[in-house]
């Protein structure tokens, strides 16, 4: 038993010898000099501290990028100084209550989406292009509604109905839809050396020519007519009316009368009728002239005696 108690304290006696060893050992390992620092090379041997070539690349990095902030510091202020910044705006784009405010010319390479566009009392608003200037209009959809296009051939608009309404009250002045065309102006000239042209009907109340000029109806290939559900008038106050045709010129009334009021009536280069084998001929010195009616309605002259003369067996009513 004896034995065995002076064993264990040979053990922990041993023990406690290995023990200060290790702490003697790491002890002085904390105090070894590091490989390269000699002769007290090294400042603030840290756990994190950074040494050689990797403490200059710190720093020139740190040094970059100083340099870098002071350069995008001067080009921001620059730019502000260049583009004129202020707290209305910038330059000639000036932030109002009622919108944006653009003082001289001003360039969109994009599409523009605005509610309106004005320009300032005392100037005009000017829209250019290189190819055209096109306005479009949309639904809540987005569906094209209608569109104005002015270009270097033509200045196109499409629309369900275009209006044209005065400066002065708004007056409607002109408007196209798909079916009709309207004018409500009370008087549409054309100034044209040609006059106009219409393809199909026309409907009007009146045809008025300017005062100390000729007004002319003409149909060069086919036939005019001119119908009116009470009559048609046709006046001229001052100079001659000439109605002319190639073939027939037809009156005709339905109901009426075809009224000729004139003081003087002519009626220039009828053909002369001749006797029937029956009536002694005529002298060719015959100077007074009957004017005779054959049954389809031709007029024609017979010399006149102290009966009528007009026969209606002879040549004349025959051929027409």
């Amino acid at each position: 038993m004896r034995s065995n108690m002076e064993q264990s304290a040979t053990l922990d006696i041993e023990t406690l010898k290995i023990t200060q060893e290790h702490y003697i050992l790491a002890s002085q390992s904390l105090h070894l000099p590091r490989p390269g620092c000699e002769g007290g090379g090294c400042e603030g041997g840290g756990p994190g501290a950074v040494y050689g070539w990797r403490k200059r690349g710190l720093y020139f990095f740190l040094l970059l990028l100083l340099v870098t902030m002071i350069v995008n510091l001067a080009l921001t202020v620059w730019i502000l100084k260049v583009m004129n910044f202020s707290m209305e705006g910038m330059g000639s784009l000036k932030l109002n209550q009622d919108g944006i405010r653009v003082e001289g010319k001003s360039e969109f390479l994009s599409p523009l989406y605005v509610n309106e566009i004005q320009s300032r009392g005392e100037g005009l608003l000017v829209l250019k292009s290189e190819k055209n200037v096109t306005l479009n209009a949309r639904n809540d959809q987005g569906q094209l509604t209608g569109q104005l296009t002015v270009g270097a051939e033509a200045v196109e608009a499409q629309c369900q109905r275009l209006e044209v309404r005065s400066s002065e009250g708004g007056r409607l002045l002109f408007t196209a839809e798909e079916e009709e065309v309207v004018m409500t102006t009370e008087k549409f000239t054309i100034t044209g050396s040609e006059g106009a042209v219409f393809g199909h009907s026309v409907e009007t109340p009146l045809i008025l020519a300017k005062s100390a000029e000729d007004l002319k109806l003409e149909s060069p290939t086919r036939t005019l007519t001119m119908e009116a559900p009470r009559g048609v008038e046709v006046s001229s106050a001052q100079g001659f009316l000439q109605i002319s045709g190639r073939k027939d010129l037809q009156l005709e009334s339905t109901e009426g009368e075809i009224l000729l009021d004139a003081n003087i009536i002519q009626l220039g280069n009828l053909p002369l009728g001749m006797f029937s084998k029956s009536t002694p001929q005529a002298s060719y010195e015959q100077s007074i002239y009957e004017v005779c009616v054959c049954p389809s309605g031709k007029v024609y002259l017979s010399p006149a005696q102290s009966s009528s003369t007009c026969q209606i067996m002879n040549n004349i009513c025959l051929w027409s």
